[in-house]
């Protein structure tokens, strides 16, 4: 298995490449986003260890290029940029995993194993509901063939109702996730963004996706006639 690492720190890329190759890895490195981008085009990698605070170019930016030019090698993320929003933003550009410095070895080298199990693949540049469809490089969302448009936010909430669709969100886990913050019980502001949302993505269609579970949260599912 050959495992490419892109970090520019001296010290903890090679703490890296030798770890792995005692793990019976073959290990490169690359000290910047842009020799790591290179890399990653030319060779044939099984995984790809991304910080993303790097010269030339940051994490962000070669992960979305490698996706964007069919790269389905996973990607683990290993940065100190530890806020649920930075976390947010690595999985939806197509990171299969993020893990943040400090870390122990012992649950690195878990992470490399499960991922290099699951082989090459990554989280769908195109999420489907229904007649829901969201291009996640262009940030577009239409229904059928109505286009729809969304704010930044409006579309980052509808990617997390369409990621863990049929399943029940909270209001607090889904103002962590797009939010990075914690409303108040009493505030209303996350209804308010979500009922703008379903004015936009449900009220024009006869088949209404995001749908509120009294007492629990928000569930994003197709059914009919309500």
């Amino acid at each position: 298995m050959r495992i490419l690492i892109v970090e520019d720190d001296a010290r903890g890329r090679q703490f890296l490449v030798k770890g792995l190759r005692e793990s019976g890895y073959v290990a490169e490195a690359a000290p910047n986003g842009e020799e790591g981008l290179f890399m990653a085009e030319e060779r044939k990698y099984d995984l790809i260890v991304l910080d993303v605070m790097l010269p030339v170019f940051d994490g962000w930016r070669v992960l979305e290029r490698l996706r964007k030019r069919g790269l389905v090698t996973p990607v683990l993320f290993l940065t100190a940029r530890d806020a649920v929003s930075d976390r947010v933003k690595g999985l939806d550009l197509g990171a299969d995993d993020y893990l943040v410095k400090p870390f122990a070895w012992t649950e690195f080298i878990a992470r490399v194993r499960a991922l290099l199990r699951r082989g090459p693949a990554h989280q769908a540049e195109i999420l489907k509901i229904a007649d829901l469809e969201l291009d996640i490089p262009r940030m577009h969302a239409r229904r059928g063939k109505t286009s729809i448009e969304l704010t930044a936010k409006e579309f980052q909430l509808l990617c997390l109702f369409a990621r863990r669709s049929g399943e029940v969100l909270s209001r607090t886990v889904i103002a962590e996730l797009v939010w990075d913050m914690n409303f108040s019980t009493d505030s209303n502001a996350l209804d308010v963004a979500i009922g703008r949302l379903r004015r936009k993505i449900d009220e024009p269609f006869p088949t209404k996706l995001i749908h509120t579970q009294r007492g629990l949260g928000y569930v994003m599912e197709e059914r009919n006639g309500e």
